[in-house]
């Protein structure tokens, strides 16, 4: 039953992604050398400003326009370490622009793969979720997992809006415990709208700090998120199931992922570095874990960074199998809100 599973998504360039062109939205970039420079606040280009370091901002033209509420602007912010500074503000729709969302629970038990998702609980293994998964589950987690009719083989799936709000949440009701948990993002207009400031121009901090609940967007237009809670999911006999892309939906903010799978990687680097998927709410970038030899880059700090000549300092995703994209934040953060 256990898998491993990685997919890298590398589309070619259709043409120029530039997020005031309405005519883009399925078009992808090459970043040539994918070296965006951020400003400061007076406009001036100060990717050079430190002899010993190359600070490399956010590039407003790589979000794909169609994953976009609005077209991206500037706006003053205040990051999280009190510094008052220049922000890209970053709306989007809250549903991926180049990808559908699902499938994430199979219907019974001999369902195969293509009628499921993926789940992983941190522990290093990938789950496909077919029919049998749910066969198997006691095995992984313990008898008291119950969750398909033995009769019917028909596997218990919260399939109703009412069933997605009780149990997407930490005090899963008690009557859709033992279920495979998914939501429709129709439930919620088909995405939420959330806003991100993310500052134009990184701002180093001394010491790292802890990611939030969110941590970042992709270019695709979906939130980046934390760690999924899977201890509490675990603790009600739950399987709270992810499409494969590593995203799924709850009430509170709608799609968003919690895994790195190559889906919102629409920037491809021409230097055989690992392609570019989004940026941290600090402003530094978040590639993928694998480069164009499938290597993983093994000097990275705690919190899953490093820096080059090129890109400056930036993250690098974990594997979905440890359920995290990065450790922490070497920056001060914007923020990131649900629209109302």
């Amino acid at each position: 039953m256990k898998t491993s599973f990685y997919v890298l998504l590398v589309l070619t360039l259709l043409g120029t992604s530039a997020c005031s062109d309405s005519d883009n939205s399925n078009n992808t970039s090459t970043a040539a050398s994918d070296t965006s420079t951020g400003s400061d606040s007076d406009g001036n280009s100060d990717g050079d400003s430190d002899a010993d370091s190359v600070v490399t901002g956010p590039n407003p033209d790589y979000f794909l326009a169609a994953g976009l509420a609005e077209t991206i602007t500037t706006t003053t912010c205040t990051l999280t370490d009190g510094t008052t500074t220049e922000c890209y503000k970053v709306v989007i729709n809250g549903a991926p622009a180049n990808t559908e969302i699902g499938p994430f629970c199979p219907s019974n038990i001999t369902d195969d793969a293509t009628k499921g998702g993926i789940w992983f609980d941190g522990s290093g293994d990938v789950y496909q979720l077919e029919g049998q998964f749910f066969v198997d589950v006691k095995a992984l987690y313990g008898d008291d997992w119950e969750l398909y009719d033995e009769d019917t083989g028909d596997i218990f799936v919260t399939d109703t809006q009412v069933a997605c709000e009780a149990a997407a949440r930490p005090n899963v009701a008690a009557e859709y415990q033992n279920h495979c948990v998914q939501c429709s993002i129709s439930y919620y207009d088909g995405g939420m709208q959330q806003t991100i400031l993310i500052p134009v121009t990184p701002v180093p901090l001394s010491n790292p700090e802890s990611i939030g609940a969110d941590l970042g967007v992709s270019l695709n237009g979906v939130v980046i998120a934390g760690p999924a809670p899977v201890s509490q999911i675990l603790a009600a006999n739950t399987i709270a199931a992810f499409d494969d892309c590593g995203g799924h939906v709850n009430p509170a903010e709608g799609y968003h992922y919690h895994a790195s799978l190559g889906c919102s990687e629409v920037v491809t680097s021409i230097d055989e570095h690992a392609n570019l998927m989004g940026y941290a709410l600090d402003g530094y970038g978040i590639y993928g874990m694998l480069n164009a030899n499938g290597e993983e880059d093994y000097d990275l700090d705690e919190c899953r960074g490093h820096e080059d000549d090129t890109r400056g300092y930036h993250y690098h995703a974990a594997s979905a199998a440890e359920n995290m994209f990065i450790g922490c934040y070497q920056g001060a953060q914007g923020s990131i809100e649900v629209n109302e």
